[in-house]
């Protein structure tokens, strides 16, 4: 996905202005502190904003005014749609504000690192090692804002000791978890019957979920086996 020109902050507060009379510079500062927006930075230190951050910007404050929800809920909502999920629950049952199109936001690998609190050699790190799967436009690496939630997590575990090659481990194991349920559903998926490719739908999301929860009951178990607890 390709943005608009990039946008002042002042340029921002006008576009927001129509809607939100009371948003100044200073709460979209606020916000950016919080993180809640990630606007771009020129080399000389001045902020760039996207179409794609007004978007955001509207989502956070439309969750603020219709539905009163504090920050930290805002923010997990904005962090499940970087995961490509879509919030829901913490909103009550009036109409939703519009979700902000971030999930398929291309950003580059330096806005990845800034974004994920890693160094670009650390992205390039997880990249080497098949934990990262850019892609490539105009000879550079490409991301999602979906990559942001996978070099968040592996930021935790690098930050504990561990390197990419350890971490790879974790991604194996979710292929292999990934290859069971293409063969329970690959005859489903095959057919020429929509119902038959409903049902493989089903089974793929039921049955990711279950090893999901499994997978969590297991480590839990075992981590508190090391612990030494009953």
């Amino acid at each position: 996905m390709t943005d608009s020109p990039a946008l002042t902050i002042g340029r921002v507060r006008e576009l927001l202005n129509d809607e939100f009379p009371d948003v100044t510079t200073s709460k979209i500062r606020f916000l950016e502190t919080n993180g809640l927006v990630h606007p771009a930075r020129s080399p000389s230190g001045y902020r760039h904003f996207r179409q794609s951050d007004v978007d955001r910007l509207r989502f956070i404050l439309r969750q603020q005014r219709d539905h009163f929800l504090p920050l930290k809920v805002i923010k997990s909502q904005l962090t499940r749609l970087e995961r490509g999920e879509i919030p829901g629950g913490e909103a009550d049952t009036r109409e939703p504000a519009p979700v902000p199109d971030i999930a398929h936001e291309m950003i580059s690998l330096n806005e990845l690192a800034r974004r994920s609190d890693l160094t670009p050699v650390q992205v390039r790190q997880l990249v080497d090692h098949g934990l990262l799967a850019p892609r490539h436009a105009e000879g550079a690496h490409q991301f999602t804002t979906g990559d942001v939630a996978v070099a968040r997590q592996c930021g935790v575990l690098l930050a504990e000791g561990l390197e990419p090659r350890h971490i790879r481990q974790v991604r194996q194991a979710v292929s292999r978890q990934v290859e069971l349920l293409d063969r329970l559903t690959l005859a489903m998926r095959l057919s020429p019957s929509q119902a038959s490719r409903r049902q493989a739908a089903r089974t793929l999301s039921r049955g990711a979920e279950a090893i999901r929860l499994l997978s969590q009951s297991f480590l839990q178990a075992d981590v508190k086996a090391l612990l030494g607890e009953d």
